[in-house]
C-alpha cells in the first residue's frame, strides 16, 4: 500500500526539504502554503497523514488540525512549530494530534514518526475495511465467515431455512451452533412465531420430560400447578434442542413421537396435544457413534438428521480470524466507550498461531478482554490475555497427525512468527528462509490483511 502524506508550511524551503525527503522513503507527498489549501486538498483526495505547522498565515496550524480531526477521522496529523514549546505540543496533542516535532527537524527522527503513524493508519484502514465487508455479509445475522466451510453452511442455510425439514447442527462447543438455529428461524416463514430454545444438558435428567412436554397438576411431587411445556409454547413456531445428544432414552421416544403424529401428553396427563413445530438440534457429541454404542436411536437420529449442518472449529477456519476479531473490536469498544481503532501486527500474529480450543466464544472473550485492557486505539500484543501468548520456554511446535506438508509448513510459520513477537526477520532467520520468502508466504496466508 502506498501512502499519500500532505505537508502544509508556510515556508518553501522546509515545505519542498519534507516534500523531497518522504519521497526518496517511498510516499507520494502533496504540499500545500497554507492551511487553507491544504484543508481543501484533504477534502478532495485520498491523504492518509498530514504534517502541517503550527505558526501560518490565513490558516492557524491549530485550526488546520480541529478541522482535520473533525472532518477526516482517522487521518493522523504531525504538528511542527519552531518554538520548542512543551505547552504547545501538550495543546496540540489534547487538540487530537497525533505527536509533534519541533524544528529545526530531524529527518530521521521525523521518519520513524511518520512510519508509526502510517502503521496506525494501514490498521484503521483494515479495520474500516472488515467492517464494510461485515456489514455486506448480514444475511445471516451475527454468523461471521467469509472461509469456505462457512460459505457452504450460508449456502445450505438458504435453500433449508425456508422448509419444515429437521435440522441438525454438529460442532465443538463454542463454535456458534446457536447462531446457525437463530437464522433457520428468523429465515423461514415461522419466523414471526415463537422460538423456544432448551439446553438440554444444563436440565436435571428427572426434569427435562417435564420441561419439555409440560405436565398436570399432582403428576409427581412439587407439581402444585398444570405447566405448559416447551413443544406446547413453540407451536407454530420453532424449538432449538440443544446439546440433543444428553437426553435419556424415554424422551427420546416422546421426541420421536412428536416429529412422527405431531403429537403428545402432558407428564401426568391424558389429554393429546397437537402441535406444529420445527426441531433444530444440536450437539458436540459424535451421534453415529452414540447411535452405534446403543446410546441414541437409530430412528430418532435419521428423523433429527433430515439435514446436517456441521460448524467447524476455528482453528480449521483461521481466514475467518480477521472478520470475527473487527467485529468483536467494534462491538467492545462501543460497550466500553473506548477509542479502540484496530490491532497491531504482533497481536494479530498472535491470533493467527493459536489453536482456540473454545472456538469463536473464546476469540470473543480475548477480544473483549483486549479491548478492556487497552490503554491506546490499538490493541497490541501486551493487552492479549496471558493464557494465548506464545511458550517462549518451550522449543517445539505441535502438529497433529494427519496434517497436510503445505498445513504443517503453514503452522510452523505462524506459530515461530508468533514466538518472536511478530519480528519477520528474527523468523526467517529461525526458519533458515529468505526474508522475502518469508513475507511471500505471509501474504498467501492472509496475515497482513487481519
Amino acid at each position: 500500500m502506498k501512502f499519500n502524506i500532505l505537508v502544509i508550511d508556510d515556508e518553501p524551503n522546509i515545505r519542498e526539504g519534507l516534500a523531497d525527503a518522504l519521497k526518496m522513503d517511498g510516499y507520494d507527498v502533496a504540499v500545500a502554503e497554507d492551511g487553507k489549501k491544504g484543508l481543501e486538498y484533504a477534502a478532495t483526495h485520498d491523504v492518509d497523514l498530514i504534517i502541517t505547522d503550527l505558526r501560518m498565515p490565513v490558516m492557524s496550524g491549530e485550526e488546520v488540525l480541529a478541522k482535520a480531526v473533525s472532518d477526516f477521522p482517522g487521518v493522523p496529523v504531525i504538528v511542527l512549530t519552531g518554538h520548542g514549546s512543551v505547552e504547545t505540543a501538550v495543546d496540540a496533542m489534547r487538540a487530537g494530534a497525533y505527536d509533534f516535532l519541533t524544528k529545526p527537524l530531524n529527518l530521521d527522527r521525523l521518519s520513524l514518526l511518520v512510519k508509526r503513524a502510517l502503521r496506525n493508519r494501514e490498521m484503521v484502514l483494515q479495520q474500516r475495511e472488515l467492517e464494510e465487508e461485515l456489514s455486506s455479509r448480514k444475511t445471516f445475522e451475527h454468523i461471521i465467515g467469509k472461509s469456505p466451510a462457512m460459505l457452504k453452511n450460508f449456502e445450505i442455510l438458504r435453500k433449508v431455512a425456508p422448509t419444515k425439514a429437521s435440522v441438525l447442527i454438529t460442532g465443538e462447543s463454542g463454535v456458534g451452533k446457536e447462531l446457525i438455529a437463530n437464522a433457520l428461524h428468523n429465515l423461514s416463514p415461522r419466523k414471526d412465531a415463537p422460538f423456544i430454545k432448551v439446553h438440554c444438558a444444563s436440565l436435571a435428567e428427572s426434569l427435562l420430560e417435564s420441561e419439555l412436554f409440560g405436565h398436570e397438576k399432582g403428576a409427581f411431587t412439587g407439581a402444585v400447578s398444570r405447566k405448559r411445556g416447551r413443544f406446547e409454547l413453540a407451536d407454530g413456531g420453532s424449538i432449538f434442542l440443544d446439546e440433543i445428544g444428553e437426553i435419556n432414552p424415554q424422551v427420546q421416544i416422546k421426541i420421536l413421537r412428536v416429529i412422527q403424529e405431531k403429537k403428545f401428553e402432558r407428564v401426568g396427563g391424558e389429554e393429546t396435544i397437537d402441535v406444529d413445530v420445527r426441531i433444530i438440534t444440536a450437539t458436540n457429541r459424535d451421534l453415529v457413534k452414540e447411535v452405534e454404542e446403543g446410546r441414541f436411536r437409530e430412528d430418532l437420529f435419521y428423523r433429527l438428521n433430515v439435514v446436517s449442518i456441521h460448524v467447524p472449529p476455528l482453528r480449521e477456519r483461521k481466514d475467518d480470524i480477521p472478520m470475527l476479531v473487527a467485529s468483536f473490536i467494534k462491538e467492545f469498544a462501543k460497550e466500553n466507550q473506548k477509542p479502540i481503532e484496530g490491532i497491531d501486527p504482533k497481536a494479530r500474529n498472535i491470533l493467527y498461531a493459536y489453536d482456540w480450543p473454545g472456538n469463536v466464544r473464546q476469540l470473543r472473550n480475548c477480544i473483549e478482554s483486549a479491548v478492556v485492557m487497552a490503554e491506546n486505539h490499538v490493541i497490541t500484543a501486551d493487552d492479549l490475555p496471558p493464557g494465548i501468548l506464545p511458550n517462549h520456554g518451550g522449543q517445539f511446535i505441535q502438529i497433529p497427525v494427519g496434517t497436510t506438508i503445505a498445513e504443517g509448513e503453514k503452522e510452523m510459520i505462524l506459530q515461530t512468527l508468533a514466538a518472536n513477537n511478530g519480528n519477520k526477520s528474527k523468523t526467517a532467520d529461525m526458519l533458515k528462509i529468505g526474508r522475502k520468502t518469508l513475507h511471500r508466504k505471509l501474504d498467501e496466508y492472509g496475515v497482513r490483511d487481519l
